[in-house]
């Protein structure tokens, strides 16, 4: 018996625990759920709860005129640069970040979440501590530890797919991609622990021109981050 509820735990013959909380860190009943919701006590993901404002998604308008203005390059410029600000600022904090994911869902439960997966458990803990007590454009943030670790299993594949029929409001993660040269710039600076450079000459492997290139685009952030800090003011942006 004991294995048998062992093989069951979170999934959908599970009567007892939510596994849609055990799968995606989140359910839309939320506390009226009649299922229990195993919150961790130690886990390498964080949630960050209705972080990320969609300018899409946060219509004025019924007919969706305020957005005649806005591009689609600027909207994605827009999530690129906050997705750039958290990564970098909470790698920079706590600790080395594995992955980093944002829910476009428009659900109350899913949407503007931020899930960030840590390389260890303690710095998890410690980003949820501290985080905890700080402000983001002007409103407080709300961490928790997630159970979330294989986002595979959490993300709708329909939406992937380009097929998913409940839109915004469907149960599971739809997550907005970041840019192809914001994927490289975040990630592809990270190599691969224990594995050596098949290059004769590691130290020379990259070309002083790539080198400049990288040092450019540092500073430009550096600065592109030091005007908005001066634009928000008080607001307690990052």
């Amino acid at each position: 018996m004991a294995e048998y509820l062992a093989s069951i735990f979170g999934t959908e013959k599970d009567k007892v625990n939510c596994s849609f909380y055990f799968k995606i860190g989140a359910c839309r009943h939320g506390d009226r759920c009649s299922r229990i919701h195993n919150k961790p006590s130690f886990s390498q993901t964080i949630v960050l709860i209705n972080i990320y404002q969609n300018p899409q998604n946060s219509a004025q308008t019924a007919d969706g005129s305020h957005l005649a203005g806005i591009s689609e390059v600027e909207v994605q410029q827009h999530y690129d640069d906050f997705f750039e600000d958290i990564f970098v600022e909470v790698e920079e904090k706590y600790g080395e970040i594995e992955e980093m994911n944002v829910c476009d869902n428009l659900g109350d439960h899913l949407v503007g979440n931020v899930y960030i997966k840590f390389r260890r458990e303690e710095d998890a803990e410690k980003a949820v501590a501290d985080l905890n007590n700080r402000w983001f454009n002007g409103r407080p943030l709300y961490a928790e530890l997630s159970p979330v670790t294989d986002f595979r299993e959490a993300c709708c594949r329909q939406y992937e797919m380009g097929e998913c029929t409940r839109g915004g409001f469907c149960n599971f993660m739809h997550l907005k991609p970041i840019s192809r040269e914001l994927r490289r710039e975040l990630y592809g600076r990270k190599q691969p622990r224990g594995r050596r450079s098949r290059s004769r000459s590691p130290i020379r492997r990259k070309s002083k021109e790539k080198d400049n290139r990288r040092k450019s685009r540092s500073r430009d952030r550096e600065r592109k981050r030091s005007r908005s800090r001066e634009r928000e003011g008080r607001s307690g942006r990052f």
